[in-house]
This record gives C-alpha cells, sequence and structure tokens, in this order.
C-alpha cells in the first residue's frame, strides 16, 4: 500500500452485530410445499419463546398440535401404504417417522434456520442449528398447516417428506449398510459414516469393532472379522434400535 493511500474502514462492532435480514417466506413456503392463505401462522411457527411477545406468540401451540398432526398423518399413511401390516409393525414404523431426530431431519432439508425467529441468546448458542429446535419448529408447521388447509394439506406435506411408504419391508437379501443409506438419503440425511472402532486379535484372525454415524442418531456398533461384516452389523444395529424394517440376519454380509 502506498504511504498517502487511505487504509480501507474497518466495520464498527455494532454493524458487525447488525443481523443477516431473513430469507423470503416464500422460499420457505417453496420447499415445504405448501403456499399460507394466512401467513402469520408461518411466522408464529418459526417464533421461539426467546422472541415471543406474550403469550401464545410462540410456536409451542402450534407445536403441541403439529405433533398430534403428525402422528395422525403418518399413521393415516402407513396404514393405507402396509395393508397387510400387523399393529406391531406399524406401531414400529410409527416410532421410527416421528421421532425427534426425524422432525429435525425434515426442518433441516427445508432449510428452516436462516427464517427462524429468535433471542440474541439463541442465536450466539447456535440455536438455528439446534436440533430439538429444529424438531420442535418442523412439528409447529405442521400445525400452522393444518390450522392454515386443514387436514389434506398436512398430511400431503407429510407424505411428501416425512416418506411413509419408502419404508417398506426390507427385500431378503438386501443387505444393511444399503437399508440404512437409502433411510438417511429418505430423510435428506448425509451418507452414513463408518469408523474402525477397535481391531484385536492376530493378523490372520482379526476381529474388527467399528462404529456408524448418522446425523442425528446414536452410533451403531458392529462386530466382525472383516471390515464390511462389522459394517454391516453396524448398520443392522442402527435399523433395529430405531424400529426401521432390517434384512434377514445374514443377508448381505460379504457386501
Amino acid at each position: 500500500m502506498s504511504a498517502d493511500a487511505a487504509p480501507t474502514p474497518r466495520a464498527s462492532a455494532r454493524a458487525r452485530r447488525i443481523p443477516k435480514p431473513r430469507p423470503p417466506l416464500d422460499e420457505l413456503e417453496a420447499r415445504i410445499g405448501h403456499a399460507f392463505a394466512d401467513r402469520d401462522l408461518l411466522v408464529r411457527a418459526l417464533t421461539h419463546t426467546s422472541k415471543a411477545t406474550g403469550r401464545g406468540g410462540s410456536y409451542q401451540r402450534l407445536e403441541f398440535l403439529g405433533d398430534r398432526v403428525l402422528g395422525l398423518a403418518v399413521a393415516d399413511c402407513l396404514y393405507a401404504a402396509f395393508p397387510e401390516a400387523d399393529e406391531g409393525d406399524l406401531s414400529r414404523r410409527l416410532a421410527g417417522l416421528v421421532r425427534r431426530e426425524s422432525c429435525a431431519g425434515v426442518a433441516a432439508s427445508w432449510e428452516v434456520g436462516p427464517h427462524l425467529i429468535l433471542g440474541q441468546g439463541e442465536v450466539m448458542g447456535g440455536g438455528r442449528r439446534n436440533q430439538t429446535i429444529l424438531a420442535d419448529v418442523c412439528e409447529a408447521i405442521l400445525g400452522a398447516i393444518y390450522q392454515d388447509a386443514g387436514f389434506a394439506a398436512a398430511r400431503a406435506v407429510v407424505e411428501a417428506h416425512f416418506r411413509p411408504s419408502a419404508l417398506s419391508a426390507s427385500p431378503r437379501g438386501r443387505d444393511a449398510k444399503s437399508a440404512l443409506q437409502e433411510w438417511a438419503m429418505g430423510r435428506s440425511l448425509p451418507i452414513p459414516l463408518y469408523a474402525v472402532v477397535e481391531r484385536t486379535g492376530p493378523d490372520h484372525a482379526p476381529r474388527f469393532r467399528i462404529a456408524v454415524q448418522v446425523e442425528g442418531l446414536e452410533p451403531g456398533l458392529g462386530e466382525g472379522a472383516s471390515k464390511r461384516v462389522a459394517e454391516q452389523e453396524a448398520a443392522r444395529a442402527v435399523l433395529e434400535r430405531e424400529g426401521i424394517a432390517a434384512p434377514d440376519a445374514g443377508a448381505g454380509e460379504t457386501a
């Protein structure tokens, strides 16, 4: 820089604290698949208690409603999609779809984070990526859709984004890793990641302990005489724990 060149002015601390404007709500509506007649409902569904004015100004009441709407919509979809399934099978599928991790994953796929209306403390604490907040807002948005346009509209959104019909029973021979990856992709989550936790035994007869990580879920652990077998067992552990239909035991162990 030359001696007479003026230095580039630095933004003041106050200017750096000015929040970025939230994206247009019609972009969020397009990702959700519902255009609100009463957009105030959507705004309320995005408003955290830290920013609410007065009782009922946050998403809490809509979250309460949306939780019930989600359960009924998923149950209705599963009942229609699996006419041969018994009550136990339907219940397991339902539990896997309405988990808070599933709701958070759907909210993330909608990219609700930049649209959230949060107090400064929540913003500084990473509230736009907080899995609990995302799950709550997902349910609140479903409650808002129900209030705005009725159950049929809410069910259509649930069917499009929670994809209950995609959790069909795994065909015989399909491996657990493929089943888990397809489930994660259906939730718009990153592909599962596998890592060796422990290797024991001699070189000619090793044993591997492998962990698989799916975003939003506890890791699954598996053991086997090869990495591939251990990965299959780790994937199967997640499928069984989360109530996701798993392939028959032994399928794909050499994949």
